[in-house]
This record gives structure tokens, C-alpha cells and sequence, in this order.
């Protein structure tokens, strides 16, 4: 059941194509593509900096893997209401080495000027920039800030979803309604592995776009299942053998609602180009994953073809969702792993950068992020086994291109 949907769309988008090979050259098919060419290193080989999902970061030598990416995209126009598209992407997540990823895969059914519905595997909009943040040439940063993008688990999911678009004088009003299934692959960096997903999805956004400026809201429920993260379910065998089972329970991650409600803002005036998002992510079951708050801003200026800017993000939990029982403290090493997993976590990042779009369809960007890292890293940075951690600079160049 949760592959039928993503099967079904790109089995008919591949007959279909099929069926009309003689007439691929008739204008309907369009192939584009976009990349990134990205070098970084920090200041020191005590931790590793890396995007969300990724296996792998950035030590004090240069290395490609942190912002490298190439996608192709192809989309096929069937008639004035039926399309297909899929996108492929290759870049280094979950694995130490580059892979490559179906992230787009439906078919698009236009029902009108104002609706539409599409069916298979679609990004989810739970951010502002969700749509293109893989796209490196339509993101004024260099990368997304992690201490935001981190906090979602989910990036795509197999399912469907429906938009309705339409113009309130001169706003105009973008709803979108989704649901569907997400079954891949996470690394959890504190456990040093990778894991198996299976979760569902649903939710909504709104965005209202006036002249220079796009306010918009997102709310999606997930419920949430990672399946062999090897600590945590020893952990959960050991406080079964002493009598806390529930408690056991009550930390893993199975079948567990998540909530995620962000705000965000884009505006581009007169050379003044703002970005700002806010999201809280609230665990609506007992849980090891805490609630958390994180957001950013990011303010740059137009000079001609360069553009500065400067962004400061930050990421705090607010609270637990699990109540630590006070007889576990007669199993001191257990009740010390315990303190481990849910002890609080915090980052923060001030970065600059600079864009320079020195020709058609290409971008050089140079950016410094100075990253404040509490004790405890969560999943945002990777230090080594007994390092002492403090503030890390991490020094990045892309060359961004589109086709």
C-alpha cells in the first residue's frame, strides 16, 4: 500500500511516454538540470560539520562533498491537463559517498486555472524554500541553515497533493493539502549510523505573495517510525530487564505524532533581499526526540550583479516529552545512559556571504559560518569521542549553475 501510489503514477508516466515516443520531439517534453560545484573545510578535526542527513562533514581539510550536487529534471505535457515530471539528484546524504535519489516522480493533473492535484513522490512544503533547497543557484545562501532544516526528518514522501492558487486583488493566495507515505533512510549522527524510515504525512501550507514580498504557514503531522538505531533499542532491552519497559517504550521512535508548525517570510525591495522562518517541532506522544524552537534571519543588499548578506540562525529544545522514572537512579549506568539521550541540546550560527552572478545562469558564492555548539551537539555536528567542543568555522566556495 505505501508504494502502490508512487508506482502506479511512474509506471503510467513511463506507458504514456511509451505510447507517444514518435512524438517526443512535438515541444512536450522539457529536460533541465541544475548543479552545485562546492568546496569547504573548518577550522579543526575535532568534529565534523554537515548538512542534515549527510553521513559525512567537513574536518579542517578541503573536501567537495558538503554542497556538491547534480539533479536533472524532465517533464512531459501529455495535453493542457495532464503532465509528468521526475527529478533525479545525486549528492552525499546519507552515505559517505555520492548517490543518487528519485526526489520528484508524479503526475500532474490540471483541473482547472486555479487546481490542481498531483500523485506520487513530491517534496514536502514544510519549509519556505522546500520546493528548490536542493537548487543551489535559486537559494541566496549558500546552504540552508541546519539548525532549522534539521529539525524535520522527512524531506519527501509518496502520496499526493492538492493546490489551489488564486489572486485576491493584487495577493495572491497559494493553498496546499497533502498526505502520504515516507520510507527512506536517516543517519543519526549520535548513534553513528544509518537507519530505516517508514512514516506517514500529512498536512497543509499557505502562502500569500504581494509585490516584493511572500508571507506563508505550514503545519504537517507525522507519524513517525526509525527502525534500527542500535543504542536506543539496547537501551530500551536494559530498562525492560529491570522492570521499566514502559519507559523503554515510551522513548523509541515507533508509530510516534510529531507536529511541525513553521511561519516564514521572503521579501526582495528594491535591492533588499530578507529571509526569515520560525518552526516548533512538539512531539504529541512520549518520546526521546525533544520539542524544540529554532529559526533564522538572513538580510543581504544588491549591488549590481553582487550580493552580500548576513544570517544568524539558532536552535534551543523547550521541553521533554518523557518523564524519567526516579527509581531508575538505583541503575546508576543506565540511568547515566539515559541522561545522555535527553540531555538538552543547542546551536547557534552567524554567517556572511557573498553572491556574485558573474554570468547567465551561473552563481559564485563565497560564505564563513562561525558556529556555536553547546556540550551536547544533537544531530548538527559530529565531534570526535572525547573532544572538547567549541565554536567552529567553517569556510565554503560553490560555483552554482542551471540548465
Amino acid at each position: 500500500m505505501k508504494k502502490q501510489l508512487l508506482a502506479v503514477s511512474v509506471l503510467s508516466a513511463i506507458g504514456m511516454m511509451q505510447a507517444q515516443a514518435g512524438t517526443l520531439d512535438n515541444g512536450n517534453l522539457s529536460i533541465s538540470g541544475f548543479g552545485t560545484l562546492g568546496v569547504a573545510q573548518s577550522n579543526t578535526d575535532d568534529v565534523q560539520f554537515a548538512r542534515y542527513n549527510q553521513a559525512v562533514g567537513v574536518m579542517d581539510s578541503p573536501r567537495i562533498g558538503l554542497d556538491s550536487n547534480l539533479g536533472l529534471q524532465a517533464s512531459y505535457k501529455f495535453n493542457d491537463m495532464l503532465s509528468a515530471t521526475a527529478q533525479v539528484l545525486t549528492r552525499k546524504n546519507t552515505s559517505p559517498q555520492f548517490t543518487t535519489d528519485l526526489t520528484w516522480a508524479f503526475l500532474k493533473l490540471k483541473v482547472s486555472d486555479e487546481i490542481s492535484v498531483r500523485a506520487g513522490r513530491i517534496v514536502l512544503p514544510a519549509f519556505a524554500i522546500s520546493d528548490y533547497q536542493n537548487v543551489g543557484y535559486a537559494n541566496t545562501m549558500m546552504r540552508p541553515p541546519i539548525e532549522m532544516y534539521g529539525q524535520m526528518p522527512l524531506e519527501g514522501i509518496d502520496g499526493v497533493d492538492a493546490n489551489y492558487q488564486h489572486a485576491f486583488g493584487d495577493t495572491n493566495v497559494t493553498v496546499q493539502g497533502f498526505a502520504g507515505f515516507a520510507k527512506g533512510k536517516l543517519f543519526i549522527s549520535t548513534a553513528g549510523l544509518t537507519v530505516k524510515n517508514d512514516s506517514t504525512a500529512y498536512g497543509f501550507a499557505v502562502s500569500a505573495e504581494h509585490g516584493p514580498v511572500t508571507l506563508r504557514v505550514a503545519h504537517m503531522s507525522g507519524n513517525l517510525t526509525s527502525k534500527g538505531v542500535v543504542p536506543i533499542d539496547n537501551l530500551v532491552k536494559g530498562l525492560s530487564a529491570i522492570g521499566f519497559a514502559q519507559f523503554g517504550r515510551d522513548l523509541e521512535v515507533v508509530k510516534k505524532r510529531v507536529n511541525f508548525n513553521e511561519i516564514g517570510l521572503i521579501m526582495d525591495w528594491n535591492n533588499i533581499v530578507v529571509q526569515t522562518e520560525y518552526m516548533r517541532r512538539r512531539p504529541q506522544e512520549p518520546v526521546y526526540v525533544p520539542t524544540s524552537n529554532s529559526w533564522y534571519l538572513m538580510a543581504g543588499y544588491r549591488i549590481g550583479k553582487i550580493l552580500p548578506y548576513y544570517a544568524h540562525a539558532d536552535v534551543r529544545n523547550a521541553a521533554q516529552s518523557v518523564t524519567v522514572p526516579a527509581a531508575l537512579a538505583k541503575a546508576p549506568p543506565l540511568a547515566a545512559a539515559v541522561a545522555g539521550l535527553l540531555a538538552p541540546s543547542a546551536q547557534s550560527s552567524n554567517l556572511i556571504g557573498v553572491r556574485w552572478d558573474f554570468a547567465q545562469a551561473m552563481a559564485l558564492k563565497v560564505q564563513i559560518d562561525r558556529v556555536h555548539p553547546t556540550k551536547k551537539t544533537g544531530a548538527l555536528i559530529f565531534p570526535k569521542a572525547g573532544a572538547t567542543i567549541g565554536d567552529v568555522t567553517v569556510i565554503g566556495a560553490a560555483l552554482d549553475f542551471v540548465f
